[in-house]
């Protein structure tokens, strides 16, 4: 299944124009550039490298643990980077730290994240890196 890129967040247009003006149509397409490649669309103008690698970390996680585009961008954003490090996460600890970062995001709004959500994300984790579950 591949899904469609875009729309992005406002804050990621100019990298959203580049990558569709290189025919990167799909969070797989994203997930599989390489350093080399992201560096060179970054050096043709418009997209920041940084930025770059931000969108293909969230794709790789969207790839990988069939994540929605938001869930990985909040886990990102809580400091997981990659399907190995959420299979290592603790759940009560990560939940924690979602709530934590969705509070300061939306406000006291209710929280979009829950324990079993949490568990079933470091499953699907574990089960891609091959790390059994506790």
């Amino acid at each position: 299944m591949s899904r469609s890129l875009g729309p992005l967040p406002r804050h990621f247009r100019k990298e959203e124009l580049v990558l569709q003006s290189h025919g990167v149509a799909s969070w797989q397409q994203l997930a599989a550039l390489t350093d080399g490649q992201l560096r060179q669309l970054s050096s043709q103008g418009g997209a920041l490298e940084r930025q770059l690698r931000k969108l293909r970390g969230q794709a790789q996680l969207v790839v990988e643990l069939q994540l929605e585009p938001h869930e990985a961008a909040l886990l990102l954003y809580a400091g997981i980077a990659s399907s190995r490090g959420l299979a290592q996460a603790s759940p009560q600890q990560l939940l924690t730290q979602l709530g934590r970062l969705e509070r300061s995001l939306t406000g006291m709004a209710p929280a979009c994240v829950d324990a079993t959500t949490v568990r079933l994300w470091i499953q699907r984790a574990q089960q891609a890196s091959g790390r059994s579950g506790k």
